[in-house]
C-alpha cells in the first residue's frame, strides 16, 4: 500500500483555478505566483544591498577576510540547526502565515542593525550577532518559501517557477550590489541597511493579496499531530537517488560558492578597487546568474549526468577565472560563472522538489537547504583564512578545484554501483503525474 505522504498531489478542480500555462515562463500564468514574485524581487534587492554593506562594513572595521567569513559562516550555520525544523513547518503549518512572521522579524533585524550603524555604536560582534539571527530566520523562511512558492502554480510548472524565482533572486543580485555600492559611498551602509528594512514591505503586501481560492492545491497536507520533524525527510532523502545525488553535487559547489563574495572582496581590497569595483565584480556575477535562470526556466527535466557535467564545466571556469589580470577580465568571466552556476543549483532544487511530491515537499527541502547551506557555512571561514593568508587566487582555484575532486569521486562510486546492481545513473528525473480526484492506490 502506499503512503499518503508519497502519493502525488492532486490538483483542485476548482472553478476558480485557472487553466495551467505551458512554455519557458509558464508559471507566469498564475496571478498568485506573479504577486510572490514581484515581492521577493524587491526583497531580494534589498538582501543583497544589505549583505554587500555588511562585509564591506566588517572588512572596514577589523581588516580581516577571516572576519568576513566568519560573518557570512554565521548567516548560513543556523541551517544546521533549524533548517530540518523549518521544512517541518512548511508541511505542518499554513505557509502564507509562517512567511509573514519570518519577513517582519527579518525586517525588525536590519532595522537595529541601520540604528547601531547611523549612531555609530555598531561593532563587527554585534553584526555577527544580527547575522546570526538574521540567518535563524533565514532556516526557517527558506523551505517554507520554496514550498510555497511551488504551491502556487500546478504540476508541471514547478521547474519554470523554481528558475524563475531563481531569476528574481538574481535579479536582487545584479541590482543589490550596484546599488549597495552606490549608498556605501555616498551616504554609508547605514542607508544600506535601512533600504532593506523597508524591502520587505514588498512581500509582506503580496502574501496579503493572495488569493487562496486561484490555488491549484485546494487543502493544505497536515503533517501528523507530533510527528518528528526529522525522520520524514531524511528517510525520503537516503531512499531514493534521484535527490540525494543532486543535494550531493550542490553541496560540493554550495561551499566555496555561495561564499564567493569573500573572495572578491578581499580580490577588491587587494588591487585597490574599493567598494565600487566590488560591487562590479558581484554585479558581473549576478548579471550572468539572471541569464542562466532565464535559459534554466526553459528546462522541463534534468539528469544527474548532465548535471555533472554542468559541474565539470564550472569547475574548470573558476581555473580560468584565477588566471584573469585584470578586474575587467575576471568580471567577465564571472559572468559566465554566474550562467553556469545558476544551472547547476536550478536544475538540482527543482529536480528534488519534483522528485519529494507535495506532502513531503517542505521536509525534504528542508533537507535540501540544510546539506546545501551546511556546506556553505563550513565553507565560509575556511575561504576567509585561505583569501587572507594565501590570496584570493587561490580561493578561487580551490573553489573549482575541491568540487571537482569530488565530482570524479562520485563518479566512480555511481560507475561501480551501476557495475553492481546495473542502475542507471543517468535516470531522467521528471515530476510524477497528478492523480485524477477519485483515483485509488494501492
Amino acid at each position: 500500500m502506499t503512503r499518503a505522504a508519497d502519493r502525488p498531489e492532486h490538483l483542485s478542480t476548482h472553478s476558480d483555478t485557472p487553466t495551467p500555462r505551458k512554455g519557458r515562463f509558464a508559471a507566469l500564468g498564475s496571478r498568485n505566483f506573479r504577486l510572490f514574485l514581484l515581492g521577493q524581487a524587491v526583497v531580494a534587492t534589498g538582501l543583497w544591498v544589505q549583505r554587500i554593506a555588511q562585509d564591506w562594513l566588517v572588512l572596514d572595521l577589523t581588516g580581516s577576510a577571516t572576519a568576513v567569513g566568519v560573518t557570512t559562516a554565521l548567516q548560513w550555520a543556523p541551517m544546521l540547526v533549524f533548517g530540518l525544523v523549518g521544512g517541518w513547518i512548511a508541511d505542518r503549518y499554513p505557509k502564507r502565515r509562517v512567511l509573514q512572521g519570518t519577513q517582519t522579524a527579518a525586517a525588525l533585524l536590519a532595522a537595529v542593525l541601520a540604528v547601531l550603524t547611523f549612531t555609530g555604536h555598531v561593532t563587527a560582534w554585534q553584526i555577527q550577532l544580527l547575522a546570526a539571527g538574521l540567518g535563524t530566520i533565514a532556516a526557517i523562511e527558506k523551505p517554507v518559501r520554496s514550498a510555497f512558492a511551488a504551491d502556487l502554480v500546478g504540476p508541471g510548472q514547478i521547474q519554470s517557477a523554481v528558475s524563475l524565482s531563481y531569476s528574481v533572486f538574481n535579479l536582487g543580485a545584479f541590482a543589490g550590489p550596484a546599488l549597495s555600492g552606490v549608498l556605501i559611498t555616498a551616504v554609508g551602509p547605514g542607508w544600506a541597511f535601512a533600504l532593506n528594512a523597508v524591502s520587505f514591505a514588498a512581500p509582506l503586501v503580496a502574501l496579503a493579496h493572495i488569493n487562496a481560492a486561484q490555488l491549484p492545491y485546494r487543502h493544505h497536507p497536515v503533517a501528523p499531530t507530533g510527528a518528528a520533524p526529522v525522520p520524514g525527510g531524511l528517510r525520503t532523502v537516503v531512499r531514493r537517488s534521484e535527490i540525494w545525488r543532486p543535494m550531493v553535487l550542490a553541496a560540493a559547489f554550495g561551499m566555496f560558492t555561495l561564499n564567493l563574495a569573500v573572495t572578491l572582496a578581499t580580490f577588491a581590497r587587494t588591487v585597490h578597487a574599493g567598494p565600487a569595483g566590488y560591487a562590479m565584480l558581484t554585479s558581473s556575477l549576478a548579471v550572468g546568474s539572471m541569464v542562466g535562470a532565464l535559459i534554466a526556466a526553459g528546462r522541463t527535466r534534468s539528469t544527474v549526468r548532465g548535471l555533472t557535467w554542468i559541474g565539470c564545466v564550472l569547475s574548470g571556469l573558476y581555473l580560468v577565472a584565477a588566471a584573469m589580470p585584470t578586474l575587467w577580465s575576471l568580471g567577465c568571466v564571472l559572468a559566465a560563472i554566474g550562467i553556469i552556476s545558476i544551472q547547476l543549483f536550478t536544475a538540482a532544487s527543482a529536480s528534488v522538489q519534483l522528485a519529494a511530491g507535495r506532502a513531503l515537499r517542505g521536509r525534504v527541502m528542508g533537507v535540501y537547504l540544510l546539506v546545501e547551506t551546511g556546506s556553505a557555512a563550513v565553507g565560509g571561514p575556511v575561504l576567509g583564512v585561505i583569501n587572507e593568508y594565501l590570496g584570493p587566487r587561490i580561493g578561487l582555484i580551490l573553489t573549482g578545484a575541491i568540487p571537482a575532486a569530488l565530482i570524479v569521486l562520485l563518479s566512480v562510486l555511481l560507475f561501480v554501483r551501476r557495475r553492481i546492481y546495473g542502475r542507471d545513473s543517468a535516470a531522467q528525473i521528471s515530476e510524477p503525474q497528478p492523480i485524477p480526484p477519485g483515483s485509488s492506490h494501492r
